[in-house]
């Protein structure tokens, strides 16, 4: 089987347009929740990491999503040497909700339809770059980001494609942010992975890019090792109460790639700072055994980005592992899950070397992937 290269990545947020920028910020404790008062998106003040308005305005070619994914692509294209208009280069956008604000402004007919269409978003922004292949779509709830760069490590070692872009994007809308609140799950104040007293999301919007590749001279320090996904089958919005299903992926993920859980040097948990969420993914990550490794979850520093939060965060601990740092988790104070884990509360280093990313989502997907240096 080939090996799978990260050739370039970006992260586009708001804390910063690059990868580097992102990583710099974190390092200093610096996030992108902050509080809101925009009445366009809620009633009330909430707290969520938002662009400022006048970023990624939609014109009459492309929507703000569109243009966020355009902004992510263009910056990890000009990185590498990989070629998107290269008959061997494919494209992966990953996302959960798309272009839906037009719901929120457009005439409901069958042209709203056609352009609120995944497919249309991703055929525009395919010919923007020159892709010949056509897009593929992963729109998976929450594990969206992490099932994107599967798939694309899936159709190298397939052989189809030698090089798979996987962008993916999200923003917030009133849409969104009330369908959180249906739920009574959107925090108060900033969100608190695995806290004690976590009271729920805190929400953000970005977009992130992730190049792959199994020409080793593209290589730029990191490769996927191996991933897999799950399913609890146990409700439509609550995950699992036992964390097995999760853990499957992981211990799954772990034999793939070969590798025993104490060899893992660090997990990018998903940590959304629900209730059930981080109560069920602490469970997950003791039934696999890797209760003792440092865990972080990044949503204090940007929120819940939904489709891009996978990529995002994974790009994120890349720049761990290749820096050798550990990130600590924002808004962490004390334990409030009953399985044991090792949460990191401070900037860690070490010499890393693998780490695992870890997701879940509605309707009970799961997914993990194991990334190491090359």
């Amino acid at each position: 089987m080939s090996g799978v290269f990260v050739a370039a990545d970006n992260i586009t947020s708001p804390i910063g347009p690059t990868t580097g920028t992102n990583f710099a910020q974190l390092k200093k404790g610096i996030s992108g929740v902050k509080l809101h008062t925009d009445t366009a998106l809620g009633n009330e003040p909430f707290y969520a990491a938002l662009f400022n308005k006048d970023q990624f305005t939609p014109n009459n070619q492309y929507t703000k999503f569109e243009q966020l994914l355009i902004a992510s692509i263009t910056d990890a294209l000009a990185n590498c040497e990989v070629d998107a208009t290269d008959k061997k280069t494919a494209l992966i956008i990953s996302t959960t909700k798309g272009n839906i604000s037009l719901l929120e402004t457009g005439e409901n007919n069958e042209a709203l339809k056609k352009r609120i269409a995944l497919p249309t978003s991703a055929k525009l922004v395919a010919a923007h770059f020159g892709f010949v292949n056509r897009p593929v779509i992963i729109s998976n709830a929450c594990i969206s980001g992490i099932m994107a760069i599967l798939t694309g490590m899936r159709l190298i070692q397939s052989g189809q494609y030698e090089n798979v872009v996987v962008a993916g994007a999200d923003e917030i809308t009133k849409f969104v942010l009330s369908g959180f609140q249906s739920f009574q799950a959107i925090s108060n104040e900033p969100c608190k992975p695995f806290d004690a007293d976590r009271t729920g999301i805190t929400l953000g919007e970005g977009a992130a890019t992730v190049i792959l590749s199994s020409n080793p001279k593209y290589a730029d320090g990191v490769k996927v090792l191996a991933g897999a996904v799950s399913n609890d089958a146990n409700h439509i919005s609550a995950p699992s109460r036992t964390g097995e299903e999760l853990g499957f992926a992981i211990t799954k993920t772990l034999k793939q790639a070969y590798v025993n859980a104490h060899d893992v040097d660090f997990i990018s948990a998903h940590g959304t700072a629900t209730s059930y969420n981080d109560e069920m993914e602490a469970k997950a990550i003791a039934f696999a055994g890797l209760q003792n490794i440092p865990t972080n979850s990044l949503k204090g520093f940007y929120g819940h980005t939904l489709g891009a939060a996978g990529l995002i965060e994974s790009i994120i601990s890349m720049q761990s592992l290749k820096e050798n740092v550990v990130l600590p988790t924002l808004g962490f104070n004390s334990m409030g899950v009953s399985a044991p884990l090792n949460i990191c509360t401070t900037l860690l280093q070490g010499n890393y070397t693998t780490f695992m990313k870890t997701a879940s989502g509605f309707g009970g997907c799961n997914a993990a992937v194991l990334f190491s240096k090359t």
